[in-house]
């Protein structure tokens, strides 16, 4: 859990960029958090700490930003990371999945070797919406082999279901702030 203070850190630290990409969009841009020193060790210490006895044996991020956070939390927790990319991204032989997009659909894909059978996963992104991006890394983790045990966020929009839409597929969601509408 965030004190008071921590919350607010991390809050003061995200800009909203109004309509974004589109009309009507409040976008969330964790990148001037990352820029600030405390806000983002503060970030990387609240999304680790839940899982520092939680037998996570990889961390999972979402490309861009999950790289840039889940690899921090791999290194705070002291185990791997793996990178999930947009597809035709990655050097060796991969898996992929698709899902749906608001406007047409997407790829993620990872390394056929990237997890096991015995991982247990945490999956780290910046932002969850809907959720759509997250369930289709769920479902590609589960087909190389791994069990995701858990998903964490920075950022909720709760208005969207994401965090719903993660649970409802057994895996338990933590995000460390929220904001209403999109």
């Amino acid at each position: 859990m965030l004190t008071d203070e921590q919350r607010h850190l991390l809050e003061s630290s995200v800009r909203t960029i109004p309509d974004y990409p589109r009309q009507g969009i409040q976008f969330r841009d964790i990148t001037t958090l990352l820029n600030e020193p405390a806000a983002f060790k503060a970030a990387v210490s609240a999304l680790s700490k839940p899982f520092l006895e939680a037998g996570i044996t990889k961390v999972v991020g979402i490309e861009a930003r999950g790289f840039i956070l889940g690899g921090a939390v791999a290194y705070d927790l002291s185990i791997g990371f793996v990178p999930m990319r947009k597809r035709g991204k990655l050097p060796f032989d991969v898996i992929g999945q698709d899902y749906e997009l608001e406007y047409g659909t997407d790829r993620l894909e990872m390394h056929v070797d990237a997890v096991a059978d015995h991982d247990r996963i945490l999956l780290v992104d910046d932002l969850i919406a809907t959720g759509g991006t997250a369930a289709a890394a769920i479902d590609l983790l589960q087909l190389g082999g791994a069990q995701v045990t858990s998903a964490a966020f920075v950022i909720d929009l709760p208005d969207l279901g994401g965090l719903a839409r993660v649970e409802a597929k057994g895996v338990k969601g933590h995000a460390l702030i929220a904001y209403d509408g999109d």
